[in-house]
This record gives C-alpha cells, sequence and structure tokens, in this order.
C-alpha cells in the first residue's frame, strides 16, 4: 500500500516546496550544510558540510551540534509527508556516537522505503503508536564513518494521538 500523497503525476508537494528552501533555514546555513540531493518523491535526501571557521571545533575538526544538525529534520520531514495528514509524525529522541574526528566534507545519506512506511502504517491499525529507530552514518571524504546518529521518530494515527490528549494534559499539570 503506497502513500496516497505519492502518485508519479502529482503535481509537487508544499513540503517539497518548503525543504527544497531549508538550505536557508538558520541551523542549516549557519552550520554550511546543504542539501545535495531530494528526490522529488522525498524518499531519498542527502546532505553534506564542508569543514569551515563556522562549524570548526577547538580541536580543528567538525564541530558535534553541526555533524547533529546535518542529520536532524530530514526523516521526521520524510516521514510526515509519506504517511500523510491522518498522522500525526514527531521528533522524539536522538544519541550520536562520535568515531573519529571529521575532517573535510562530510556527508549523510536519508532513504525511506516505501515498505517500511507501510509497516509503520500496519503496526498504527493496531498500536496507539510507533517509535521507529532510524540509524544514519555522517561519513568523511574518503567514506569512513565519523559518527552515527540514532534518531527515534513518533508515529500516531491523529485520531489516537488526540484521544490521549487529556491524558497527557494530566501528567503534566
Amino acid at each position: 500500500m503506497t502513500s496516497p500523497h505519492h502518485k508519479p503525476d502529482a503535481p509537487i508537494s508544499w513540503r517539497l516546496r518548503l525543504m527544497r528552501w531549508m538550505h536557508w533555514w538558520p541551523p542549516l546555513l549557519g552550520a554550511g550544510i546543504r542539501i545535495t540531493r531530494m528526490d522529488p518523491d522525498l524518499r531519498a535526501i542527502d546532505v553534506e558540510m564542508r569543514l569551515t571557521r563556522l562549524n570548526r571545533n577547538v580541536m580543528g575538526s567538525h564541530f558535534g551540534g553541526s555533524l547533529y544538525a546535518m542529520t536532524d529534520p530530514f526523516y521526521m520531514l520524510m516521514l510526515i509527508e509519506h504517511l500523510g495528514p491522518d498522522y500525526v509524525v514527531w521528533d522524539k529522541s536522538a544519541a550520536i556516537r562520535y568515531k573519529r574526528p571529521g575532517r573535510g566534507t562530510v556527508r549523510a545519506e536519508f532513504r525511506l522505503d516505501p515498505t517500511f512506511v507501510d509497516e509503520i502504517r500496519t503496526l498504527l491499525e493496531t498500536a496507539d503508536k510507533a517509535e521507529p529507530l532510524f540509524q544514519i552514518e555522517v561519513k568523511d571524504p574518503t567514506g569512513q564513518v565519523i559518527a552515527e546518529v540514532d534518531k527515534v521518530i513518533y508515529c500516531a494515527k491523529r485520531s489516537v494521538h488526540n484521544a490521549r490528549r487529556p491524558a497527557r494534559a494530566a501528567v503534566t499539570s
């Protein structure tokens, strides 16, 4: 079952138009993060970041916060587009493991398999929420992994999420 939002001849979504301007978003712009690939169906996105004085740490390698920033919004935005308006999607948590100093231009790739999106939908037919884990590798120019990022994304049917709103409000009061 493919998302009804993605027909081969469908017009470009507002989210895709927005994402094409994301390189102007201050957290990406300030770190020098560029989107180098964005497929029209939002199933594949690549980003890169050159080492500059704005994203260099005191040791002369990429600042860890900038390495994380290059992985932050993409899977959440891809899932929002592919699950559609009947679902709520939020970043829930993340962890980053630094493997080696990053120097030069570093890259990360994001791929969203349609089968995986269908599995999330199927799970949400019986479960209140799904929290898929996405693992992203940030690689240096030689292809060596310099950092691994785990992203947990919260997904729920909008009707179920809204029905649980009073219970969430009671916990936070």
